[in-house]
């Protein structure tokens, strides 16, 4: 045999070997991430079940605060009635429907007989409000304003 071809063959040989040396790194690379998506499907999957569980919970739940007891606030889902929120937030949820645009907490406290010119009484207004919002039931504006969601 001639050994010219013959060291032709064994440099390809050995070209080939380190491309299959990388393919195979490779693979087992690609092999590695399919599994990590694969555990963050699952993950996903399972949190998603989770939150979707407790929004399933759609009587509000008593609880204590202060050794008085409350009413917490639902999240909204799409079939939730307003009914299931408590007296005072249906009205201030019924107050910000009516008005003709966003409006400032002030604007819902003049709407709901609160005395907005008394700080004491308009900051609690604000906190059902950013409650309201934090649960899904109104939007609040970067400008600070409250509308209802879309």
């Amino acid at each position: 045999m001639d050994p010219e071809r013959l060291e032709r063959i064994t440099a390809r040989r050995a070209e080939l070997d380190e491309i299959e040396g990388q393919l195979a790194k490779r693979l087992a690379e690609v092999r590695a991430e399919r599994d990590e998506l694969a555990v963050a499907e699952s993950v996903l999957e399972r949190m998603s079940e989770q939150v979707a569980n407790e929004r399933v919970s759609v009587t509000p739940l008593p609880g204590e605060v202060g050794g008085r007891a409350v009413m917490l606030v639902p999240h909204r889902t799409p079939d939730m009635e307003e009914s299931k929120l408590p007296p005072d937030y249906q009205c201030i949820l019924s107050a910000v429907r009516q008005a003709a645009g966003p409006v400032m907490a002030r604007q819902v406290g003049d709407a709901v007989g609160i005395d907005v010119s008394v700080r004491s009484k308009l900051e609690p207004l604000r906190g059902k409000l950013v409650r309201l919002v934090d649960r899904g039931w109104l939007r609040k504006l970067p400008d600070g304003r409250f509308t209802t969601r879309l």
